[in-house]
């Protein structure tokens, strides 16, 4: 099976280059655009940093789970790495010996991530207690909840095993696609059920044994070849209560019930990134950056943006009344969740926030390519 990587915007757009060159029958490559020059802000809301500590080089594609008083994240080298909220203190710190290729994932007692080597590794504390080779290269974080560990491969399919001795319990493949996306995925739980994305496709299958109990399409793939027909399902997707959210590679927002498996709405949007969710609004940013919100029930417009255009924005974190992006050069950039009104911009290091924003009560973490971890509240 070809694999098509996608490592991020400087990808996408070389890849876009190519394909505007194979349309113009040009040699040229198309200049990827500058970003949009930030307005002057006098900030309308108060907020600050109020720690930061250091992490080493992050993962390409790296998430930070949050359990109830740290935040859990894995740097390249193999160091997994628990911070407390409060004050950014390394709580504990293990090294699994080897790189990684996906982050880490934790239900509060194991820990898993997956090494550059194709293997998988399970903590208990600062105790491994297991590892297994897999087949494929793995850039999805694993899941673990209700003693599994679930893995999504590159090609999308999808492993279980057994948490505690690393038995492997089953395993759903995925057929018929040439090309699959190098780009994390969605892999979720929905009370006891697991949501796995499968190409434009999210299912629902029982965890105990990995049986389909549900199929729904999120996209309708379209184009003259198989790169514009690739419309992967890309993580983090956003959850409110029972409607989940994911975005189609650069085809499609959607939004499912997920209690009855029916999906609610449908929104055509190129973008790459994935959702935030809240009980009122869903929200994203295209492959240009142009931001749109969606009202959560009916799926029709509240505002678009075209503020931070090519500026390299994360997936948004939804915070109380606000929304936040992360871009290319170290901003946080807060916005009103109803009007789109720009309210305060928060400053990194000058290095892109390379990890979807993640937040615990009132503590919103970044996190940047220069290996920096900032945690912000608000006044």
């Amino acid at each position: 099976m070809t694999r098509l990587r996608v490592r991020g915007r400087t990808a996408v757009w070389r890849w876009l280059a190519v394909s505007a060159a194979l349309v113009l029958g040009a040699c040229s490559s198309v200049e990827k655009p500058k970003p949009t020059p930030l307005e002057p802000l006098s900030a309308r809301i108060a907020g600050k940093q109020v720690w930061r500590a250091s992490m080493g080089k992050p993962l390409h594609g790296m998430t930070v789970a949050v359990l109830g008083d740290r935040f859990m994240l894995a740097s390249e080298d193999g160091r997994i790495t628990s911070l407390d909220i409060g004050t950014g203190a390394v709580r504990s710190q293990v090294s699994v010996g080897a790189a990684l290729s996906a982050g880490v994932g934790s239900d509060g007692r194991h820990a898993a991530v997956v090494t550059q080597n194709n293997e998988l590794v399970v903590i208990d504390g600062q105790r491994e207690i297991w590892r297994t080779r897999l087949n494929s290269r793995v850039v999805t974080a694993p899941l673990v909840a209700g003693e599994r560990v679930f893995v999504q491969a590159v090609d999308r399919s999808v492993l279980a095993f057994d948490v505690f001795d690393g038995r492997r319990l089953w395993t759903v493949g995925r057929s018929g696609e040439a090309l699959s996306l190098a780009q994390p995925g969605v892999l979720l739980a929905y009370r006891n059920t697991l949501l796995v994305g499968m190409g434009a496709r999210l299912l629902a299958l029982d965890p105990l044994t990995g049986a389909v109990r549900a199929d729904s399409t999120f996209a309708s793939p379209r184009g003259t070849n198989e790169v514009e027909r690739l419309a992967d399902l890309v993580g983090p997707a956003a959850r409110s209560g029972e409607v989940v959210c994911a975005r189609a590679f650069q085809v499609a927002v959607t939004c499912l019930n997920a209690e009855r498996n029916a999906v609610l709405w449908s929104r055509p949007q190129g973008g790459f990134e994935g959702l935030a969710i809240d009980p009122e609004f869903v929200a994203g940013a295209d492959a240009t950056d142009r931001i749109s919100v969606w009202r959560r029930a009916s799926g029709d417009v509240a505002w678009t943006s075209d503020r931070l255009r090519y500026r390299g924005l994360t997936a948004p974190l939804s915070v109380g009344s606000t929304l936040v992006f992360g871009d290319s050069e170290g901003w946080l950039h807060v916005f009103s969740h109803d009007r789109g009104e720009p309210l305060l911009r928060l400053s990194t290091d000058g290095s892109a926030i390379v990890a979807p924003l993640v937040r615990s009560g009132l503590t919103m973490l970044a996190v940047t390519r220069s290996g920096n971890v900032f945690a912000f509240r608000p006044e």
